[in-house]
């Protein structure tokens, strides 16, 4: 099955110098595990949710919390963002992606179009969702 037909279509994005406190907002309120960074129309970068749990302080809200710590929640995406993520084509398959996943040890892929532009993403969950469609399909044909 193609990427296009199975990937998120609705994106999210940041620029390079939005901050920790306000992508942190942006996760809470979306329910997305994955922001792309995009700057002057080009992917920068991928920040997912847990790249944005190891850039803040665990003392965050707890009675030792220092200055330091809230200054953990000023840091910009560019400072915790994986640089030149790996991306598929909406063309590629549902397997292509999974065994891209599985290679380079990642959770998701940003889709680009044939002229380099971001037209969704593909997740673990994208995939296993998919998967899982198609097993009951399969089921239901068999008996």
């Amino acid at each position: 099955m193609k990427l296009s037909s199975i990937m998120t279509k609705e994106l999210v994005t940041v620029d390079m110098d939005t901050t920790l406190c306000t992508m942190c907002e942006i996760f809470d309120e979306k329910r997305f595990h994955h922001l792309l960074v995009i700057e002057d129309d080009e992917l920068r970068g991928v920040i997912s949710d847990r790249d944005l749990l190891k850039a803040l302080s665990p003392f965050l809200g707890k009675a030792c919390e220092q200055n330091r710590d809230l200054a953990t929640l000023r840091k910009r995406a560019h400072q915790v963002m994986s640089r030149k993520p790996v991306t598929i084509t909406g063309q590629a398959s549902s397997e292509d992606a999974a065994q891209l996943m599985l290679r380079e040890n990642i959770s998701c892929l940003p889709v680009m179009s044939s002229d380099g532009q971001v037209v969704g993403i593909i997740t673990w969950k994208d995939l296993l969702r998919n998967y899982s469609q198609l097993v009951c399909v399969a089921d239901r044909a068999n008996t």
